[in-house]
């Protein structure tokens, strides 16, 4: 019912930039916390950034200073601008959306597809 699609992925040279967005479109009212992770072959998914529903954001340590999660709330698309990209942030990113539903009710565990990020050395 409710979907997210990611685009923004690519390859990209070591301090170069990228911008990543997951737009949600179904039975959706809005976005609430949302969150970037990563997941490179054979290791476990991690949280790269966060953001509550009031706006506030946290970072991976690798990644402050770095990177910026962000929110167009008139387009229900979640963002993360990724700067200063290193090779290991290569990895295949997801999108994770709490939302309010068209009914009113929240609901959460909603994932994009994910889109792959290389950075070459």
């Amino acid at each position: 019912q409710v979907q997210l699609v990611e685009s923004g992925g690519g390859l990209v040279q070591a301090g170069g930039s990228l911008r990543l967005s997951c737009a949600a479109s179904g039975s959706i009212r809005s976005i609430n916390a949302a969150a970037w992770y990563r997941q490179a072959p054979g290791e476990q998914r991690e949280l790269v950034a966060q953001i509550t529903r009031g706006g506030n954001t946290d970072y991976a340590d690798s990644v402050k200073g770095r990177f910026i999660i962000s929110r167009d709330n008139a387009k229900n698309t979640l963002y993360l601008q990724m700067n200063s990209l290193k090779p290991e942030d290569t990895a295949v990113y997801y999108c994770n959306i709490d939302i309010i539903t068209t009914w009113g009710i929240p609901s959460s565990g909603y994932w994009g597809q994910g889109t792959q990020v290389t950075v070459s050395s």
